[in-house]
């Protein structure tokens, strides 16, 4: 059905009645003009016929319309297989985010004048088979990669059978020799610990032979004790300051702890991000169901900014589509989980067959991290679902606070990777994320048009920046305290004014430079532009750092002569094209809760993949897709090193 008609200041109405073969319809209401403000509202076939702009609203289902509006009316709420359309013009615009005219102040006749040209078009909606093949595209997709997973599997199996059979190659020593004997490296009385012997390796330290008590245990024993019942660096805490301060540093530098004290002290990343999961999803969970039990019941459908063009309802819930579309962050969390298990029974198994492969070179293998990586990706789809039940202002942290403790974790799942003695512990880290979260709260209730808001984060923005770079150029050597200024403003005065001499740590020092530099440009651009998106602009600050340091990371990796197995290699690239993918469709903005209901429905577009999905489930199906193959080139970087000894693995 189509009817053109032109809405005075008197209301007008419409029935329609379901064909025998339409179970559902789309209403859709078109103007040419923004104003006047008008509602649109779905009845039920009673008298009386709530059509007066003080009780259009207490029947039925309604939106209030500026330029377009849409609403999905199923056949099994009208008893009678037909309903009303009613059209109502407001008396005053501020609903639809507009005011009354200057020139038309003071006038009492100008509301008298208010007239709109309207289109009205009602359309079958999709049937049943849409949502069934809706369904098994989503699930059969991502399962795809489940058989993908196992087919690597069994190649890496049958390779590691082949090489079992025919001996298997021999470590690398880093200079092109092999060896097979345990790793003995000393230093000379009086050397330099800043110097390198080229007689022997540069890690200054006795590194475990095959028997030693340190390389066997279980990372689950239980009489391990805790990081911090004992110093795990014995007689040499005074070295730290020397050792962690060597011009050329090697990973036999800064894996010196004990490795199960290390993994146990990584554990609680995943443990402690299961307890925030759980304390954090049920209250989400809890109030999402009130929010869309309120749009049921009360027909309001100015609470929750959906796409009307495509939201598909499915029982209780009103826009199906924006739910299905995240299943991929739950199923490749999964399966990442899973992948990240096995490593870790292999490395278990070889660690109680005591190979030296795994005792003895490569990259110090600690799994708690990837664990908190997994995890975060299943919640960032289950809070996302919990989002897009009713989008609005007043829940859009939950599609993004995983986002942020994602990144976060990446960049320290990077960081620990060649520094896995020093790196920050679960407590500090997951305290910093919660302070992001609030900042980001923060931001969206005063950061619209508060300049001190915006004065202040910058403040933060940048002494954390600063804070943070010394941390990393000194290898945590430098405390934070008191004291801070005066050793920082010592430092600057003999490198910088007393003798201007070379930073001791070139390659830390242009990381950090370059990293300083963005950082400022983001404080700068949020003081000067104060963007509305205040969620997006925080998030954006940590996705830049994360991409810096692991182009930084990339680069000195080659640099240093390693190489990228064909597996990281593959899913670099897939990760560049398909975030690139992914960005296209986020910002294809189809709805937004910073401007009026009737505002945000001027944006909404119709279906574009099978009918059902909108552009941004394309970005839920991209983005899980995305994260997941990011998630396997931090596991699988630095594979190339298993068989390189960590006397030989430069730190950067």
């Amino acid at each position: 059905m189509k009817n053109s008609n032109t809405l005075s200041l008197f209301p007008q109405y419409f029935l329609y009645k379901f064909p025998p073969d339409v179970d559902s319809v789309i209403v859709k209401v078109v103007s040419k003009a923004v104003y006047p403000c008008s509602v649109v509202s779905i009845q039920d076939i009673v008298c009386p016929v709530y059509d007066l702009d003080h009780n259009v609203e207490f029947n039925g289902v309604y939106q209030s319309m500026t330029k377009q509006a849409a609403i999905t009316v199923q056949k099994k709420d009208f008893l009678e297989e037909q309903f009303f359309v009613v059209f109502v013009i407001k008396p005053e615009d501020y609903a639809c985010g507009g005011s009354v005219p200057a020139s038309v102040q003071g006038n009492e006749t100008w509301n008298l004048r208010r007239m709109k040209y309207l289109e009205v078009t009602v359309v079958p909606s999709i049937k049943e088979s849409v949502y069934v093949h809706a369904i098994l595209f989503s699930f059969l997709s991502f399962f795809s990669f489940y058989l993908g997973s196992l087919f690597v599997a069994f190649v890496h199996y049958i390779r590691s059978r082949r090489k079992g059979c025919s001996g298997g190659a021999s470590p690398d020593d880093g200079s092109g020799a092999a060896t097979s004997q345990p790793i003995t490296v000393s230093t000379a009385e009086g050397s330099s610990y800043g110097a390198i012997d080229e007689s022997s390796s540069s890690g200054g330290q006795q590194l475990s032979p095959l028997g030693s008590k340190a390389g066997c245990g279980s990372d689950t024993d239980s009489s391990v004790e805790e990081e911090s019942d004992f110093d795990t660096m014995p007689e040499i805490e005074s070295d730290k300051n020397v050792i962690r301060t060597k011009v050329f540093l090697y990973l036999s530098d800064l894996s010196r702890k004990d490795r199960r004290i290390v993994s146990k002290k990584y554990k609680i990343y995943f443990w402690n991000i299961i307890t925030i999961a759980v304390f954090y999803a049920l209250p989400v969970v809890q109030l999402v169901i009130t929010y869309q039990t309120v749009v049921n019941v009360t027909g309001n459908q100015d609470i929750c900014y959906y796409n009307f063009l495509c939201a598909h309802p499915l029982g209780v819930l009103s826009a199906f589509n924006n739910i299905l579309s995240n299943v991929g962050h739950v199923l490749l969390g999964f399966l990442f989980l899973l992948i990240v298990l096995r490593r870790d029974i292999l490395h278990r198994r070889c660690l109680d067959n005591k190979d030296i492969y795994t005792m003895e070179y490569g990259i110090p293998k600690h799994f708690g991290l990837f664990y908190a990586m997994g995890i975060a990706l299943m919640m960032e789809g289950v809070l996302s679902a919990c989002y897009h039940v009713c989008p609005n202002y007043s829940n859009f942290q939950f599609d993004t606070s995983f986002m942020y403790m994602i990144a976060g974790l990446c960049m320290l799942k990077l960081y620990q990777t060649r520094h896995p003695d020093i790196n920050a512990s679960a407590y500090s880290a997951y305290a910093s994320f919660a302070v992001v979260i609030c900042l980001a709260v923060l931001g969206v209730v005063f950061g619209k048009n508060s300049v001190w808001f915006w004065v202040l984060f910058s403040i933060v923005h940048v002494v954390a920046s600063l804070g943070l770079s010394t941390q990393i150029y000194y290898m945590g050597r430098f405390k934070i305290d008191l004291g801070i200024f005066r050793r920082a403003f010592m430092v600057l005065y003999t490198d910088c004014i007393q003798q201007c001499s070379r930073p001791m740590y070139m390659d830390r020092m242009v990381l950090l430079v370059v990293g300083n530099l963005v950082n400022w440009s983001f404080a700068i651009f949020g003081l000067v532009y104060r963007p509305k998106d205040f969620a997006s602009y925080l998030l954006g600050i940590f996705i830049c750092n994360l991409l810096l340091y692991l182009a930084f990371y990339v680069i000195m990796k080659l640099r240093s002569s390693e190489r990228l197995l064909p597996i990281p290699l593959f899913c670099s690239v897939a990760t560049a094209v398909v975030w690139a993918a992914a960005l296209y469709f986020f910002f294809q903005n189809l709805s937004s809760w910073e401007e009026t209901p009737a505002e945000s429905r001027e944006k909404n577009r119709p279906c574009i993949l099978l009918g059902f999905f909108d552009d941004h489930d394309v970005w839920h199906f991209l983005s899980a897709t995305a994260l997941f193959f990011s998630f396997l080139v931090l596991l699988t970087l630095d594979d190339d090193l298993d068989s390189v000894r960590r006397d030989r693995i430069p730190v950067f």
